[in-house]
């Protein structure tokens, strides 16, 4: 097989997944939050449990019109759902599976995804300010906002990853970790996880798309097709979240049989990731603007912080 019908077929594989993890998410959140608020959820569409639901949503945002506010700016509102969307697809083609299941194995895979990663909340920022509507511009500045605040913790966890592992290839993160250090780097774990959300504009951190304060904030102009790929960016966000937690912090593919089942544990502990996301909005309210910044700066840095110097201490002890 050529080099590049290889590429093709890595890319190709990593489309695929990029298309139905989120779907998976998206469903298991309906039924979920169905169970836990003790409510029916779905249950028609596709008949058995409404497991098409998010097709048929999917339909009906086709049908429905592209509207362009007369004063936004055209281009840039177009584009916005396309810049949010897309990085975390680049994203997934670094994340491996197992020994040799990844699209592209960088040496710098982690500072490539947290620079990437990034880039996807600038769609959203986007959105708010090509609007041409006060209610999206505060949104927009929110996610700002919210971006410099937990950006700072999400990348120093990450940083003390690497230097435990002495390598900023995931893949030679998850061969270098083992079982200890879900103590030795539980903190990271926390504070990672909580990041993460933060920057997706998750419950209970999501006062940038507050439907009940700011009308939707950044996407209150939004419809049809573009608004659902605001949406699937959001999924999309939670399937690369869990998988690099899954990586960094609860060692990938490692497990019982994993020279053969490795791609499976990944996907296991993805998913498992991806549950304490959904529970964790049905669990906790939302927070308030003051709220959100205080955990960031006084919690979430100090601790990042903290973390990142026991890891220090325990690569020179164990050196």
């Amino acid at each position: 097989m050529s080099d590049l019908l290889e590429a093709l077929l890595r890319v190709l594989v990593v489309l695929v997944a990029f298309l139905l993890l989120p779907l998976l998410v998206g469903q298991a959140e309906h039924k979920a939050m169905a169970h836990m608020q003790s409510r029916v959820g779905p249950m028609y569409a596709g008949m058995f449990h409404g497991w098409a639901q998010l097709v048929a949503d999917g339909v009906k945002f086709v049908q429905k019109e592209d509207v362009v506010p007369r004063d936004a700016d055209p281009a840039v509102f177009r584009i916005a759902p396309a810049v949010a969307l897309l990085p975390y697809f680049v994203v997934m083609l670094v994340i491996p599976l197992g020994p040799g299941l990844v699209g592209q194995d960088l040496d710098v895979g982690l500072f490539f995804v947290l620079a990437v990663m990034g880039i996807g909340v600038i769609g959203t920022l986007m959105g708010g300010w090509s609007s041409a509507n006060k209610f999206s511009l505060l949104g927009g500045i929110r996610v700002a906002a919210q971006l410099m605040a937990y950006e700072l913790p999400f990348v120093l966890v990450g940083a003390s990853v690497a230097m435990a592992a002495g390598t900023l290839s995931l893949t030679g993160i998850v061969e270098e970790w083992q079982p200890w250090w879900l103590l030795w780097q539980g903190i990271g774990l926390v504070v990672f996880f909580v990041a993460g959300l933060a920057e997706l504009q998750r419950p209970p951190f999501d006062m940038p798309v507050a439907d009940a304060e700011i009308v939707f904030g950044p996407y209150t102009e939004y419809g049809g097709l573009r608004f659902a790929l605001f949406i699937l960016a959001e999924y999309a966000g939670i399937v690369v979240l869990s998988a690099l937690t899954a990586v960094l912090f609860l060692g990938g593919w490692r497990g019982p049989f994993e020279d053969s089942l490795g791609w499976l544990w990944t996907l296991v502990k993805t998913f498992l990731v991806a549950f304490v996301v959904i529970w964790v909005r049905v669990a906790y309210p939302r927070m308030r603007e003051d709220q959100l910044q205080r955990l960031a700066w006084q919690g979430l840095v100090p601790l990042a912080l903290l973390q990142l110097a026991l890891t220090a201490v325990g690569v020179v002890a164990t050196a």
